[in-house]
């Protein structure tokens, strides 16, 4: 009868001790599940790398000083850069050359963009401006005209053409601005062509130029009556070489006071 319980004992405990086991074989596998899932979770983003190196950026002018209607190249050079400016001309390659003909001294500024930050460079380019032929008058009037052309300048133009150009938009802005704190003057613009073409036809691009002008001023605020045009064609050159920098001196509208 002993013999019998003991034998019942120890089947108990075996039984309870396999139970412990497969208890124990049990948690441990899910945990191994667990874990292996977590190593599925997709990795943390990676930070952006620091240390970009920083961008540098040099512009220069050929040449730094022309008379008025002559043109300059500019020529930039940048490393490390993603994105470049040029105040008054917008958005260029990294490294590039561009002409231009300023109508006024300018100061020809870059902006270079990067991983690594911003940078900028300038380069100032001088404009000679002629003095130009007044009408006799009184001295007065002498000083009135001078204050007015340092204000008002004449403005340039494209060959066979009478778009405003983007160089000619800061003498048009000066000028509104100008005029329009004296409302008091009148304006004559006077439409010039270089000599090439026909009698007519310049007359007629003349006139187109002159009334280009006259719209932008208006539409920068300016009374349209205060403003006169007329067309001289090809009739009144201001230089009469057979250049292109004459020929462009010579395509232009010419602004004076309207007496």
């Amino acid at each position: 009868m002993t013999n019998d319980r003991s034998r019942v004992m120890k089947q108990v405990v075996l039984k309870q001790g396999w139970s412990a086991v497969a208890l124990a074989l049990t948690v441990g596998m899910l945990a191994v599940t667990g874990c292996h899932k977590k190593n599925n979770t997709p990795p943390a983003a990676m930070a952006p790398t620091e240390g970009a190196a920083a961008p540098t950026a040099t512009i220069s002018a050929d040449p730094l000083s022309i008379d008025l209607g002559q043109s300059v190249v500019l020529n930039w050079r940048t490393t490390n850069a993603t994105s470049v400016s040029i105040d008054g001309i917008g958005n260029v390659p990294v490294n590039g050359t561009q002409t231009v003909s300023p109508s006024a001294s300018t100061n020809f500024h870059l902006v270079a963009k990067g991983d690594g930050g911003t940078t900028d460079a300038s380069v100032r380019v001088t404009v000679r401006v002629p003095s130009m032929p007044t009408t006799p008058s009184g001295e007065g009037d002498m000083g009135q005209d001078a204050i007015f052309h340092q204000h008002v300048q004449d403005i340039f133009f494209d060959y066979d053409s009478y778009d405003i150009r983007a160089d000619a938009k800061g003498s048009i802005s000066s000028a509104a601005s100008y005029l329009n704190a004296n409302p008091n003057i009148k304006v004559l613009i006077g439409g010039y062509c270089d000599d090439r073409g026909s009698v007519e036809y310049n007359i007629t691009l003349g006139e187109n130029r002159a009334n280009a002008a006259k719209q932008a001023l208006v539409a920068a605020g300016v009374d349209g009556h205060r403003i006169r045009v007329v067309s001289y064609g090809k009739e009144r050159q201001f230089c009469t070489e057979e250049t292109d920098s004459c020929w462009q001196q010579n395509r232009r509208d010419q602004f004076s006071i309207d007496r």
